[in-house]
């Protein structure tokens, strides 16, 4: 991601700059955490997390607030939900100078990203703009448990195993994009599927591999659902945490 100019931020004589964390805290479950990532979580001065929307907490944020101390400092950042690229880059900058503001006082910010921030992860973002405006900070990552995983470990079968082929796609643009990962891979997983879903069905159908697709929806979390079969669910109507795994050719083992 580019796009990102601005000056590094000046530092008081005699201090030093805090570390930056960002933590993978699972899809749901707040037990789906590390012990490394808790540790770092319950040492912080300084908590981050994205913002919920209308208000209410988001999913990080609910799965981390059971584990914070009284005195843990919260930095709700704001990350709207829109598709424009000039929005989302005057967040991103906003969202920086929040953590830059208290690394320069010289404390140290854990960022909780829902499943793992490298995987699609909004701390991944983060990181690039904060590196960009304060050159050779320290910045830290610690992975966690994403989306897919705790999926397919609910649906009691491997993601992929032997020589298998795993194609994921973060968001389905085209469908000459799925027909293409159908065509290579063994098992492919659609992430964001709420929106496309009828297509991707009918996809399936032409392909007759409804039998051997299956919807999770929230993955690990308290109202988890799943959908086996999908040749009976030609109508879905999904939420956003909802996600597919389509195994192309052979059965399901589990």
């Amino acid at each position: 991601m580019t796009g990102f100019p601005g000056p590094a931020l000046p530092l008081p004589a005699g201090s030093s700059w805090g570390t930056l964390t960002g933590i993978g805290v699972g899809p749901g479950d707040p037990d789906l955490i590390t012990v490394k990532a808790l540790n770092c979580l319950q040492r912080a001065a300084v908590v981050a997390y994205p913002c919920g929307r209308d208000g209410q907490p988001g999913l990080a944020q609910r799965i981390i607030v059971d584990r914070l101390a009284a005195h843990q400092r919260h930095l709700p950042l704001d990350f709207p939900y829109v598709a424009d690229q000039g929005i989302w880059q005057q967040a991103w900058q906003r969202a920086a100078h929040q953590v830059l503001e208290v690394l320069a006082q010289g404390q140290d910010v854990v960022f909780a990203c829902e499943g793992d921030g490298g995987f699609y992860g909004t701390f991944t973002y983060l990181a690039q703009v904060i590196s960009t405006l304060q050159p050779g900070l320290t910045v830290g990552r610690i992975p966690g448990v994403c989306s897919p995983l705790a999926a397919v470990g609910a649906l009691g079968i491997p993601l992929a195993m032997g020589s298998d082929k795993l194609a994921i796609l973060p968001a389905l643009y085209s469908l000459e994009h799925l027909e293409q990962s159908l065509d290579w891979a063994e098992v492919v997983v659609l992430l964001k599927v709420n929106s496309v879903y009828s297509q991707v069905w009918s996809l399936l159908e032409r392909r007759q591999l409804l039998h051997q697709s299956r919807v999770v929806v929230k993955a690990s979390q308290p109202d988890q659902k799943i959908y086996n079969d999908l040749s009976c669910y030609p109508h879905l109507q999904l939420p956003y945490f909802a996600l597919m795994v389509i195994r192309c050719n052979g059965n399901w083992l589990g």
